[in-house]
């Protein structure tokens, strides 16, 4: 650990001497004496706290005013911050004294009558403190923490597809072969009723004579029985009153188009032998259009069949087509792990053509009273999101927050920002750069500076380690209890009282009773203080 430490420390005090040998000779030539007695670590907390800095060249430092070597421009005055020149902290809160998970924000005393132990700012962490000219230079601008509502809009991408509640299979019901064919090629345009094609079917033949037969005899009920079977083979009923009219048989029959539409299969050509089960051709009809779209699976709670939404074509710009979803399909995508949701659309000038792309949004409802910031305030990294606040009288501080649903330029900050907060949104990455660098530096610092530091804003904070004596009142094994009448601790403040007390899983409490008188030693955790060590102590009569 302490290799690494002093490479962290030569790391960045080389870094800092590189940077500042780039400034002119004349500069160099009148420090050359201080400079070859400053080590790597003064000099970066130089940079850590500087006097004199040029606004256009950080690496230009001086402890008295004048102008830059580079640009000429007036150096600006680098305060040091208030509660560095001051030696006292800001009081964030106070602590329960035996149960750090307590709190008050204010001084007060717990049940036994002890104080709340006050807990101390760190000396502004990561926040940095930039002048107004270098401010107007970086060009920062910031926007304000506030509630608002948010529309949940997915953005996705889909195809356009036809509409298949108006598609028409084209079958036979009986062999035969194909006869003056009327449609030539794939893509031709049809009206209702127009002959597509005629057939020669031996069976539809035999089908006409037995109604005709039917008719001569005026047998009721044979003449109903060859009705249904010219009908079941897919003769119109146009086309048996014909008949029925001519009672002359046709060995072609003609098959007309059953919907207006273009030809989107055509799978014959004239004098082809077709069975039943061969698709002649189908018919689609494009006065509306589905749009099948992919949506994330991390969003597929939000869409909900009625929705609205838009879709755009890149053929077509500043074109906006307005639908509806009408259907959510029930299974994901295994490979893409998305969701197929189909939208309708009318579509009367054709302008959507099948198989063109589209960018589709979904409207999936608002999310109302929520904080939310520009989406460019936030800053993403690999292991957190942050933003950098806005603390007045120039002073920055990054603040790690926990972002919620997107929404066009905005997005909704969870936790971490209350209403009012001010964030930096443009040249926040280099003041989120400059913040972890003085990090690093506070980390740097000599310990002899660290441990006066952290024993001014202390005082009150108890050793590693605290012995102590008292008498056991009951001992609780199954909970690593025990509650024990202890003497004044000093360290901690506390007087003569009786207590419960967590202890060690490593004691063995079997080997202690009610009434023994104990020496034992105390340390703070995380949920409070707890006894490491305890033995009997003989010379107050114990066991």
């Amino acid at each position: 650990m302490k290799l690494l430490t002093q490479s962290l420390i030569l790391t960045f005090g080389m870094s800092f001497i590189v940077a500042c040998s780039d400034a002119p000779d004349t500069m160099s030539d009148s420090s050359d004496g201080m400079a070859k007695k400053e080590t790597a670590l003064e000099h970066a907390e130089k940079h850590f706290d500087p006097t004199y800095v040029c606004p256009m060249h950080p690496n230009i430092i001086q402890t008295e005013p004048g102008n830059c070597p580079i640009c000429g421009m007036d150096l600006v005055k680098q305060e040091a911050e208030e509660e560095m020149a001051s030696g006292e902290a800001k009081i964030l809160y106070y602590r329960h004294p035996h149960n750090p998970s307590i709190t008050s924000d204010k001084p007060m005393k717990d049940e036994m009558g002890m104080d709340y132990v006050a807990v101390y700012d760190d000396g502004g962490g990561a926040a940095v403190k930039i002048s107004p000219a270098v401010v107007n230079n970086m060009g920062v601008r910031t926007a304000v923490a506030e509630y608002n509502k948010l529309w949940r809009r997915v953005d996705t991408v889909g195809y356009v597809g036809f509409d298949e509640n108006k598609i028409s299979h084209i079958h036979l019901r009986t062999k035969g072969w194909i006869d003056k064919l009327k449609i030539k090629s794939e893509g031709e345009r049809v009206k209702k009723g127009q002959l597509l094609f005629e057939v020669y079917a031996p069976e539809l033949v035999t089908a006409q004579e037995e109604y005709l037969q039917a008719l001569g005899i005026r047998n009721r009920q044979l003449l109903s029985a060859s009705k249904e079977r010219l009908v079941a083979l897919g003769i119109s009923e146009r086309q048996i009153a014909g008949l029925k009219k001519t009672r002359k048989v046709k060995q072609y029959v003609q098959v007309y188009a059953p919907q207006d539409g273009i030809v989107d299969k055509l799978n014959v050509r004239e004098g082809m032998f077709v069975m039943p089960q061969k698709e002649i051709m189908a018919l689609a009809d494009l006065s509306t259009v589905w749009i099948l779209a992919e949506v994330f699976e991390k969003q597929t709670d939000w869409i909900k069949e009625g929705q609205s939404a838009d879709v755009r074509l890149s053929y077509l710009p500043g074109r906006t087509w307005e639908g509806k979803v009408e259907y959510i399909y029930p299974s994901l995508n295994q490979k893409t792990r998305t969701l197929k949701v189909r939208l309708r659309f009318e579509n009367p000038d054709e302008s959507l053509k099948p198989n063109m792309f589209a960018n589709v949004t979904i409207f999936a409802g608002p999310k109302s009273e929520i904080i939310v910031i520009p989406r460019e305030a936030l800053i993403r990294t690999g292991e957190e999101q942050r933003v950098i606040l806005d603390m007045g009288e120039g002073r920055y501080q990054p603040r790690k927050v926990i972002a919620g649903i997107e929404s066009g330029d905005w997005i909704e900050i969870q936790n971490g920002l209350e209403e009012g907060d001010k964030v930096v949104t443009s040249g926040q990455f280099l003041i989120d750069s400059e913040a972890s660098l003085k990090a690093s530096l506070k980390r740097m610092q000599s310990p002899k500076k660290m441990d006066m530091k952290k024993e001014e804003k202390s005082e009150d904070a108890p050793s590693k380690q605290i012995s102590a004596m008292g008498t056991l009142r009951k001992v609780m094994p199954e909970k690593n209890v025990v509650n024990i009448s202890h003497e004044p601790i000093d360290e901690l403040g506390w007087p003569s009282m009786t207590m419960d007390i967590d202890v060690s899983s490593g004691i063995m409490l079997k080997d202690f009773k009610p009434g023994d008188h104990v020496m034992f030693e105390l340390m703070e955790g995380k949920d409070g203080y707890m006894i490491t060590s305890m033995h009997i102590h003989e010379g107050m009569g114990g066991k």
